[in-house]
């Protein structure tokens, strides 16, 4: 595999949080074009991995790396890592009272336009460029003029992280549980509108406990992560696996 195609690299990563490790000599690489699904039991470390490739300062990072694109982003703010490519999508959003939809989507938006030196749009722009991004996931104009998250359904919230995701553009994107609390209506939504943005310059983690995710979205790979690490990888029959004998054969 060409070195330029690497997107992600975790390197021997051992991470802790109050005295207590949680990510412990984690290894993985993820390259363009690749989907890569992260399976585990409670407490196994998924979400931690998430919030750490994104940036929570919470966290301290006792030893090992994570590269993206071949630079090591440690030192990198949770708002570079965002200019940057990475996106993670969370397991519970949160509301944001007073703050329409479309002024959040905006201001992410025009934020990224300017770490790049490129012209901010105004809101009549905007509105056209968010107009065609609604379409993948199926969502109202409505949406737009209430608040963020605010008294929005488990689906809803989920698909304006999928929103937020495709106007980003981002190269790698982090799910994190997107499934959990959907019906099965609003799992085809989400996973037709993730299926529509990938391509081969881009990569996707899905964090989920369950298959019928992996029924939609086809993953290159299927890991298992327990206590901290990854202990077995493999392809989708991986999944239906663990779906049948749950994850107590592995130990």
């Amino acid at each position: 595999m060409n070195k330029n195609n690497r997107l992600l690299e975790i390197k021997e990563l051992k991470v802790s949080i109050n005295e207590n490790t949680i990510l412990n000599n984690l290894n993985l690489t993820v390259n363009k074009g690749e989907i890569h699904a992260i399976m585990g039991p409670n407490g196994s470390g998924k979400s931690t991995f998430s919030k750490i490739v994104a940036g929570h300062p919470a966290y301290s990072v006792l030893k090992g790396d994570i590269l993206f694109k071949g630079l090591s982003i440690l030192e990198l703010s949770p708002e570079e890592r965002s200019h940057l490519g990475i996106f993670l999508a969370f397991q519970y959003p949160i509301e944001i009272p007073g703050v329409s939809n479309e002024d959040f989507l905006r201001l992410a938006y025009n934020s990224k336009q300017q770490f790049y030196n490129k012209p901010e749009v105004d809101p009549i722009e905007f509105l056209e460029i968010i107009s065609q991004k609604l379409e993948f996931v199926n969502m109202s104009p409505i949406f737009l003029n209430r608040n963020v998250n605010e008294g929005f359904s488990g689906g809803e919230k989920k698909k304006n992280e999928i929103l937020q995701m495709i106007l980003l553009d981002s190269e790698l994107s982090i799910l994190d549980e997107t499934d959990s609390g959907l019906d099965i209506d609003a799992l085809k939504i989400i996973s037709n509108g993730i299926n529509k943005f990938m391509n081969k310059d881009k990569s996707i983690i899905l964090i989920t406990h369950y298959q019928r995710l992996l029924d939609y979205i086809n993953p290159t790979y299927v890991h298992v992560m327990q206590d901290g690490k990854i202990i077995k990888t493999g392809s989708f029959e991986l999944a239906k696996e663990l779906e049948d004998k749950g994850y107590e054969w592995l130990k």
